[in-house]
This record gives structure tokens, sequence and C-alpha cells, in this order.
């Protein structure tokens, strides 16, 4: 991952970003204008945008705690940066990490009820429907029993 982490940092441009696919995997790098430079290595169902959010802040925070001095040779062992673990953590699950994301899922789950609730309504729809059929014919059914009890009742009174 080091490797391949440092072979796409030295082929992207200054002041860009990219999203490179290594196997199974896409490793999203922005190197900014002062050539600082991130990577992030995700599986390819993580959001893109949401790695690239995650680069922006580590390095926007890091160019905040470490010298630039420090940036060129700057190692785990010799530059103290506490924050990455906090990110990352944050990060793990991108609904709660990113605002966009988390709204969209929300419109996406809002959208199943939305579907469900059309369904069931279509279906009571539909059972109102035979209701109201099944009531005509009762209906109907009652009007020809009242006419033939008139009948009968108008023989019997003649007799």
């Amino acid at each position: 991952m080091t490797f391949t982490s440092a072979l796409i940092v030295e082929r992207t441009s200054v002041g860009t970003r990219a999203s490179v696919k290594e196997q199974e995997y896409l490793c999203h790098v922005y190197v900014r204008n002062d050539n600082l430079s991130a990577v992030v290595i995700s599986d390819t169902e993580y959001p893109q945008r949401v790695c690239f959010t995650l680069l922006d802040k580590v390095l926007e925070e890091f160019s905040r705690q470490v010298d630039s001095i420090d940036w060129p040779s700057g190692n785990p062992d010799t530059v103290s940066y506490k924050s990455l673990d906090i990110h990352l953590s944050k990060y793990q699950n991108p609904r709660e990490a990113d605002a966009m994301t988390k709204v969209q899922a929300e419109l996406d789950e809002t959208k199943i009820i939305l579907h469900n609730t059309m369904e069931s309504l279509l279906e009571r729809g539909e059972k109102l429907d035979d209701l109201v059929a099944k009531s005509e014919v009762l209906g109907n059914q009652s009007k020809a029993f009242y006419k033939t009890a008139r009948k009968q009742n108008s023989c019997c009174e003649i007799m």
C-alpha cells in the first residue's frame, strides 16, 4: 500500500485529486498546491466524495499542526499528528461523517417508506373497490328481495 500510494502521489499533478483502481480497492489521492499530499484507500462502495472530504480535512489540519519544514522528511516517528485516528474513526461510517451522504441516505429511506405506503394504499383501494362492488350487489339483491316481498304481500292482500 505504501509503494502504491507513493507511486500514485508521484504521478498526480500538483493541485489535483485523482482516484485509481488497484485490484479491488480505490486509491484516492489529493496533492495540494503546496505539494502536501495524502492518500485514502477504500473499497469501491465507499463514496468518492466522502474520501476527498476526509483528505481535505486531514491535510488542512495537518498543515496547521505540523511545520512545513517537517513535511518532506517526516514519518510517524518524527511527526506528531494525533488527529488522524479521530478522523479515520469518524469516517468509518460515511453516513455519519458526511452531511450530504446522510441526507441522501435519509431520502432513500423516505423513498422506500413512501413506496411501501403507496403500495398499501393501492391494495386498500383494491379492497375498497371490492367492497363497493359487493355492496352494489347486496343493494341490488335487497331491492330484488324488497320487490319480491311487495309482490307477495300485495298478492296476499287481494285474497
